[in-house]
């Protein structure tokens, strides 16, 4: 089976968030960080990535990713407080090079 990802993305001031899931968490991250005003998630500056869980197969990671979807903004906070309190981005140091220069951009 391939291990898949729910994660939870946010603008630097938590006022948007952004659902989605992916195989492959460090590269979909990046991809995030390092996106251009011209697609949703850079428009809205989404660059914060605070929560993510591991599933055992892609219709179970749909199915939680469809399932938050749904929840309330509340809701959403106290799942990403419950394992990341102080809402810490947890890929900041995976490419530090990288998230640096993107961070300078805008």
């Amino acid at each position: 089976m391939k291990i898949m990802y729910t994660y939870i993305m946010a603008h630097i001031e938590n006022k948007l968030f952004y659902l989605g899931v992916t195989n492959d968490i460090k590269q979909r991250t990046f991809d995030h960080k390092n996106t251009t005003f011209e697609t949703h998630v850079g428009k809205f500056n989404i660059k914060q990535f605070f929560w993510f869980e591991k599933q055992e197969n892609p219709a179970e990671a749909i199915n939680r990713e469809k399932l938050i979807k749904k929840w309330k903004r509340e809701y959403k906070l106290n799942l990403i407080e419950s394992r990341n309190p102080d809402r810490i981005d947890l890929a900041a140091d995976w490419y530090y090079e990288d998230y640096v220069t993107s961070k300078e951009r805008f």
